[in-house]
């Protein structure tokens, strides 16, 4: 890294839009909080097309107008379009962080199609990726927590998952005006206590350089369980292509594969017909996974989007919730 900031976020910035053609539109998404802020402005010197969407969440009062005056600093900078968006946080029983989540990729989704935008920039650092790393861990999420959040999904790409927070705010001009969200600092959230707690706990008794190892483990995981993933998938999918009968899945195929490879084809194939991503936990794929095991000749499984699942003739099949349905097996 270089003795300037600036020098290394704008370095990150160019290096992730190399692929990016020079006319087209990129958009920063910016709370006006130091990160995204200082993305902002770092992409708006190495790009002369780059617009903002500044979201305000609603969950304070005088967000509104912080979020304008957000919007107003970035179009005084020279960033064009800017729109402040202001979205509904309903909370959907994972949590208000999971629900402003959902809200502010909806609104982000909107404008990047509005405007065909080539890419969405994220302004999650380094520590951002150490803190997701520890979360997952702690959920017991299994190889993604390790994967941490990817450097690339579709149109949103994150230029300064290897650079410090501190890098990234040192970046920043002088007396340009930030926001301190308050919900930062709320010890409610899980994610401020590693931030605040955790990880400098870790730090003083493992050492420095925590966060660092976390996101180059998170790099190497992603890597590793992109390639699994691939294979996988590709297995899962013939599989449900070739069931003796088109949309239900074969039991006899089903028992013995790999408990990876088994339930990643039941997960594939309840997304293929319609039961929500976002919404479709762990716990529901293994517990469509015992309709396999452990069978007891009856009993359906729930799944997200009114849907259930039943084993019937030695196939699973999905049916509208709460359907009458006798189980048989042959």
């Amino acid at each position: 890294m270089s003795t300037d900031p600036i020098v290394d976020v704008r370095r990150a910035v160019r290096e992730e839009l190399a692929d990016v053609p020079t006319d087209a539109l990129v958009l920063v998404a910016c709370s006006g909080g130091p990160d995204s802020l200082a993305l902002a402005l770092a992409t708006r010197l190495e790009r002369t097309h780059v617009g903002a969407i500044v979201i305000d969440h609603d969950l304070q009062q005088g967000s509104r107008l912080t979020a304008e005056r957000t919007g107003q600093l970035l179009t005084d900078r020279g960033l064009d379009p800017v729109h402040v968006e202001t979205v509904a946080v309903v909370e959907n029983g994972d949590g208000m962080e999971a629900a402003a989540r959902d809200a502010r990729y909806r609104a982000l989704h909107h404008w990047a199609t509005q405007l065909s935008a080539a890419a969405v920039l994220l302004g999650q650092t380094m520590d951002d990726q150490a803190e997701t790393v520890l979360l997952g861990l702690a959920r017991g999420s299994g190889i993604q927590s390790l994967a941490g959040m990817p450097r690339r999904r579709g149109i949103y790409r994150r230029p300064l998952l290897d650079l410090p927070r501190a890098l990234v705010h040192a970046s920043l001009p002088v007396g340009v005006t930030v926001v301190d969200d308050p919900h930062n600092h709320d010890q409610r959230f899980a994610r401020v206590r590693v931030r605040q707690t955790v990880l400098p706990t870790l730090e003083h008794e493992l050492g420095p350089g925590i966060a660092a190892a976390l996101a180059r483990t998170a790099a190497l995981a992603r890597a590793d369980a992109e390639a699994l993933a691939e294979l996988l998938d590709e297995t899962a999918n013939d599989l449900i292509a070739g069931a003796e009968v088109p949309g239900q899945l074969d039991v006899r195929l089903l028992e013995p594969l790999a408990r990876a490879l088994r339930t990643r084809t039941i997960r594939l194939w309840l997304f293929e017909h319609g039961v929500p991503a976002g919404r479709l936990s762990a716990e529901h794929v293994q517990r469509v996974d015992t309709l396999v095991t452990d069978w007891r000749g009856q009993g359906a499984v729930a799944v997200p989007g009114g849907v259930e699942v039943v084993r019937d003739c030695g196939r699973l099949i999905l049916r509208p919730l709460g359907n009458v349905h006798h189980e048989k097996e042959q």
